[in-house]
């Protein structure tokens, strides 16, 4: 998708509810999604965080010495996340960041790099997908990952190829597809 196409539209922070529930924590399994593919002590980005339901277990799997750049559009998302995980002690570990409606507005010069980055069910809500897979791929350190996934019912198959095809022009090689549920994944590494 490049900026001149239309996108989907912003899920609210009204319904923030909705995205983390028991239900959803035992279908996605955001435990084994950290431990799949965060190591202790890596740096992460977490784009479209939302209330957190991800960003809570790559904090743990992340450990004392790793961090996590918990990033999203809406104030209200990253308002909810720190309420949340204030308590449970994790906020030492993530950053919350906000980013601005086209731009990631990180830099590796000023942020920093990171080992992982995930992008889940985000990517079809940004205004160019182009520009955010350049500006990923920058903050990934040489054999970085991304984990990237989509809904089905959301984004169609094709669209989902399309941004593959524009994530690799960023210089993300494709290591490995899967679904992730019943939604479509890919995991993409740096080329360095």
């Amino acid at each position: 998708m490049t900026s001149s196409e239309p996108h989907h539209h912003i899920f609210s922070a009204k319904n923030a509810a909705h995205l983390d529930t028991r239900v959803r924590r035992l279908l996605y399994r955001p435990d084994r999604l950290a431990d799949r593919y965060v190591k202790p002590g890596n740096r992460v980005l977490d784009f479209g965080c939302g209330p957190g339901f991800f960003t809570r277990e790559f904090a743990k799997k992340a450990g004392e010495k790793g961090s996590v750049i918990a990033a999203d559009v809406q104030e209200e998302m990253l308002t909810i996340l720190r309420k949340k995980l204030e308590p449970e002690g994790l906020l030492s570990r993530i950053r919350t960041h906000r980013c601005r409606p086209d731009s990631l507005a990180l830099s590796p010069e000023r942020d920093g790099q990171v080992d992982v980055a995930f992008a889940i069910f985000v990517v079809h809500e940004v205004p160019d997908a182009q520009k955010l897979f350049r500006e990923i791929a920058a903050l990934l350190i040489p054999s970085g990952l991304l984990f990237y996934t989509e809904p089905p019912l959301i984004v169609s198959g094709r669209e989902f190829r399309e941004n593959l095809a524009l994530a690799q022009e960023a210089g993300l090689r494709l290591a490995e597809t899967r679904l992730f549920f019943v939604n479509r994944a890919a995991v993409l590494r740096k080329c360095t």
